[in-house]
């Protein structure tokens, strides 16, 4: 199931041991690690040099140092978004705009999961478009954010040289072990050898099965 923005963006108030590293594309700004746990990491205004991003078939690359976390991607066609509350529906404020539906991964290190914008179909995507995306990370112990604004285009593909790092938990370029999905809401593409250290994602997950990662104790709005 989908979840609201203001479900969503409230979480268990607590100190974040672990985080994630947004490798491609390119964030807003260098890692803040004491930002991370607010909107885009602690930058609220969009860049002006965009990274020039696939409006189909594109890939984000993250370092996570996690052995298991939950990750989303919701994205804005505000030219400068500011907020959460620039990310959601143009008729529903209370509901993001997903371009990767919440799904569970295992494994530590860099991981390339599949981004097919235009599949999404939210409205205003299209080749040209200024859009801004915004990664929500879950290891368990707090929610994380970082932002990427990006230029959406249909006749660029992944920089071999942006992913060429990336591998799954079997230590296999995902390049050479997967095949990308083509939607936002689909299974992840698994790789190949042991299913125990296999890259692993499940279908968007449960209200409770959220719940049950960033604790029930006290919530606190960003």
């Amino acid at each position: 199931m989908r979840f609201t923005a203001a479900l969503i963006f409230s979480g268990l108030a607590a100190v974040v041991s672990a985080h994630f590293q947004l490798q491609y594309p390119a964030p807003r700004g260098p890692f803040v690690e004491d930002s991370e746990p607010t909107f885009c990491d602690g930058y609220n205004n969009a860049v002006s040099n965009r990274t020039t991003f696939p409006l189909t078939n594109g890939v984000i690359e993250l370092n996570s140092e996690h052995p298991s976390w939950t990750i989303g991607v919701i994205i804005s066609t505000a030219q400068n978004p500011t907020a959460q509350d620039n990310f959601t529906t143009p008729s529903n404020s209370s509901a993001f705009q997903y371009v990767m539906e919440y799904n569970r991964q295992s494994g530590e290190g860099l991981y390339c999961l599949p981004l097919d914008i235009e599949a999404a179909g939210v409205s205003g995507i299209q080749d040209g478009s200024n859009v801004t995306i915004e990664i929500i990370f879950d290891g368990g112990d707090g929610t994380l954010y970082q932002c990427a604004d990006l230029t959406l285009s249909s006749s660029v593909s992944v920089p071999s040289n942006a992913t060429s790092s990336c591998t799954n938990a079997t230590n296999v370029p995902i390049g050479t072990s997967t095949s990308a999905s083509s939607t936002a809401s689909s299974t992840a593409p698994a790789s190949s050898g042991s299913s125990s250290a296999a890259l692993s994602i499940t279908m968007p997950m449960g209200l409770s099965g959220l719940l049950g990662l960033v604790g029930v104790a006290a919530f606190a709005a960003l």
